[in-house]
């Protein structure tokens, strides 16, 4: 401890120059990207700004490192204030300002500048997080996925895994943009027919901000059923060439970016884990690697067009560590070791995603063309007793998704109307080997099938908003259609049609009220399109598969604060028709997603029914005088049907979820920030003794089957769990230097989830059949428990490594 404190001082000792930072950026129209000159851009709180010239340039010099908020003011069009603008002496901190032109006479009315994002067409179910945010965040270890959790509406599972659980919702109902082209999935080792995973996929310092809708969704963004979200990229810098380098506790990372001539700019990282070493030393029983790459390229044609390319792209290797027994003389650390060795499955896969987005801007309307290509291929396998032989093989399956998406939008903003529409267009391909050996109602079952599928898709959108009452009514009108080749009444467009409403009363300039009722279409994962049975049947298209339906009915209020916080409260309500329905386990597929594996791949039929309601509650406390907080609180009730035609509750009915997030920045680099958060225990279907006992069943699955008779009728304990971090900070004259440590479950709490069923052994390894009934295995269940104490330190460098803006000037 003593050395690290002389080590800080000593860093501190080193900073012996006057540091400061600079603020770079450019102020233009919104809708036609015109320069706008003798704009005011202004330091909150601070003597310091500047004003655009001719080209709407700025620049902001001799700004002290730290956290600033930035306020426009320019005639005729509505302020903007932009929060959390970190400022170093590695970089210059470069700021585009799209502002909003006024339609209405300034005299008659004054706009004042809102630090919360306002959209005309989501007016409720809408969270924005900045940079700042997102990386602060204590326990999310920059992970984006996890900071999703911190938002109202969404679970936080109390597991090490990912998933994205809104408001009621499985992790399939989601749908990710990057720079308004669509990623399938944002997470390493993802649940294929799913969107979840245990490690985020995209790397924090792309990141400028994201916008999280949980209802309302934008028309031009394929709808999802409980979320669309959307992450804005960063530009590379213009002026220098900069490198990040982050030591986390699982990965090392390394991110360059800087300009590839005046009219470009580039921003790239690649990143390796070092997990499966942790997870060895631990003696865990399975070993994780990934890695992952990506990157963002910018080119400014001239004022009226631009393009960006942007990549991503991982590579993901999941093997067993068959030697985590060794050493370990805990029986009960030894039992579940052997469990897991006995059922997961290795796992190899490798996904990317690259797109082109063509921007060109008219006088009163802008043209967006975008096209992507993405693609997934995903190996899973599994040997009785882990020996790799073809006598023990129970499972062999290999698939291929590719989606080749052309995405066209209009937008034109003219008297107060602002009138987006586009058109679609997917070539979509899907192929999948499969061998297995499963249990379909209690009987031994062989798959062995081959499927191949080729999907042409389309789609067609519209969204019409307008402000009345001199900005204060709100009104939003859209309308999407989607689809697809698959099957002829799929081609029916009328059968797809996705509408939407939404409100915004603005009572003065702190309240407001707002709401929208929309539908939602989603089309099943390709694991269910493309299942076919040992006859190459295509059975889903046979038994009328369609797409997934959601209607949403959300209100809700918001006020501001002086104090730059904003306090909402919503309720919202969620109706689910022509969900997936499993007809060999008898239970909707809305129950399934939070596993390893693959989801979907069995019969269905689109018979499905359920409902999530419930009420959210946000206070959200933008940077003021060094403190920020952020607390939610969720209810909510999340129900399908059975199939004994009522309902129960769904595996994602956490009914209470609290996250209270805060933290203070002080003096001289040093931050603290925690958070502290609540879910109510999870449903879970207990296990079916009887059947899985059988020896014919269990040499075949290795684990229990569940008591679908009793689906979700019991429930794990609540969790609760505190995280806290620590930062510091030192600036250099071309370096910045943050040390963190942060520190998950700071008081080791643990969940009680369902029981593990496992069958008796004898001292030398040998199952132990039941005496008074030889076709049976003598079982015992174990508990499940979840939740350990995860401290962490990591170290982010960066640094310039060219300074063309210094010989410049």
């Amino acid at each position: 401890m003593k050395l690290i404190t002389a080590s800080i001082f000593l860093l501190n000792l080193l900073v012996t120059i006057a540091q400061s930072g600079t603020i770079t950026g450019r102020v233009f129209n919104s809708i036609n990207n015109q320069p706008i000159e003798f704009v005011k851009v202004q330091l909150i709180g601070f003597q310091k700004g500047a004003f655009s010239d001719i080209n709407g340039q700025f620049t902001i010099n001799e700004i002290a490192p730290g956290i600033y908020s930035i306020k426009v003011v320019g005639d005729g069009f509505k302020e903007l204030i932009i929060d959390d603008i970190t400022v170093t002496n590695s970089r210059s901190v470069e700021i585009d300002f799209p502002l909003e032109e006024l339609v209405f006479e300034q005299e008659e009315v004054t706009v004042k500048a809102n630090p919360f994002r306002k959209v005309k067409e989501s007016p409720v179910s809408l969270k924005t997080l900045n940079s700042a945010e997102i990386e602060r965040l204590p326990g999310a270890n920059r992970d984006v996925s996890k900071v999703l959790q911190s938002l109202p509406g969404v679970a936080s599972p109390a597991s090490f895994r990912n998933d994205v659980i809104i408001r009621g919702g499985s992790p399939s109902e989601n749908k990710f943009y990057l720079d308004g082209i669509e990623v399938p999935n944002i997470n390493h080792f993802a649940t294929q027919g799913s969107s979840g995973g245990p490690v985020g996929l995209l790397n924090i310092n792309f990141i400028r901000s994201i916008d999280f809708y949980s209802s309302a969704f934008p028309s031009n963004y394929a709808s999802g059923l409980s979320s669309v979200i959307s992450f804005n990229q960063k530009e590379g810098n213009k002026e220098d060439l900069i490198a990040n380098i982050a030591l986390g506790s699982s990965d090392l990372a390394l991110t360059l970016d800087g300009p590839l001539g005046k009219k470009s700019s580039f921003i790239f990282s690649a990143r390796r884990s070092y997990l499966q070493l942790l997870f060895a030393a631990l003696k865990l029983p399975f070993l994780p690697t990934y890695n992952d790459a990506q990157f963002k390229v910018n080119y400014d044609i001239n004022q009226k067009n631009k393009i960006s390319i942007i990549g991503l792209g991982a590579l993901d290797d999941f093997v067993l560590n068959t030697a985590a027994n060794e050493g370990v003389e805990d029986t009960d650390q030894r039992e579940l070791n052997d469990f897991f060795l006995d059922n997961i499955p290795t796992q190899d896969q490798w996904n990317y995603a690259i797109g082109i987005n063509y921007l060109h801007y008219s006088k009163n309307s802008n043209q967006r063309f975008i096209l992507s290509r993405n693609m997934l291929k995903n190996i899973s396998q599994k040997y009785l007793n882990n020996i790799e032989e073809a006598q023990n093989l129970l499972l062999n399956y290999s698939s291929f998704e590719a989606e080749n998406k052309f995405r066209f939008e209009h937008t034109w903003r003219k008297n107060g109307y602002r009138v987006m529409t586009g058109i679609g267009y997917e070539y979509a391909r899907f192929q999948a080997e499969t061998y297995n050996n499963i249990i379909v109602a209690g009987i031994p079952t062989e798959i062995n099938v081959t499927s191949n599928l080729d999907m042409h898709k389309g789609a067609a959108f519209g969204q019409v908003s307008k402000s009345y009452l001199k900005d204060r009514l709100d009104l939003s009108l859209g309308l999407r259609t989607d689809i697809n080749s698959y099957a002829s009444s799929m081609l029916n467009p009328l059968k797809q049609l996705s509408p939407s409403f939404s409100i915004n009363y603005a009572i003065n300039e702190k309240l407001n009220v707002s709401g929208s009722v929309a539908r939602f279409n989603q089309l099943p994962s390709y694991t269910i399109l493309g299942y076919r049975d040992n006859n190459n049947v295509l059975k889903n298209k046979e038994n009328g598969l369609r797409y997934i339906q959601a209607d949403h009915l959300v209100v809700g209020t918001s006020y501001l604060t002086k104090f730059d916080a904003k306090l909402s409260l919503e309720g919202f309500y969620k109706i689910y028709n022509y969900y997936p329905f499993s007809l060999n386990d008898s239970i909707s597929l809305a129950n399934l997603g939070s596993d390893f594996g693959i989801i979907g791949n069995e019969e269905v039929s689109s018979t499905s029914e359920g409902r999530s309601y419930g009420l959210e509650f946000l206070y959200q406390q933008k940077l003021f005088k060094g403190f920020y907080c952020l607390v939610a609180y969720t209810y909510v009730t999340s129900e399908f049907k059975t199939k004994f035609n009522d309902y129960a509750p769904s595996t994602w009915d956490s009914r209470n979820i609290v996250s209270i997030t805060g933290g203070k920045r002080f003096k001289k680099g040093w931050e603290v920030g925690f958070r502290w958060w609540y879910s109510g225990g999870a449903p879970y279907t207990p296990n079916d003794i009887t059947t899985s006992s059988l020896t014919q069943v269990w040499d075949i699955n290795n684990s229990a089957l569940l008591d679908y008779d009793q689906l979700n009728q019991r429930r794990g304990s609540s969790y609760h769990q505190l995280n806290i971090r620590v930062d510091k900070r030192i600036s250099f004259e071309k370096l910045s230097l943050n040390i963190y440590l942060d520190i998950q479950n700071v008081y080791n709490n643990k969940a009680r989830t369902a029981p593990i069923l496992l069958v008796q052994e004898d001292e030398f390894g040998n199952r132990i059949i039941d005496p008074n009934d030889p076709s049976r295995y003598l079982t015992k269940e174990i508990d499940n428990l979840s939740g350990i104490v995860q401290p962490s330190i990591g170290i982010i460098l960066d640094f310039k490594i060219t300074n063309r803006s210094k010989k410049s000037s």
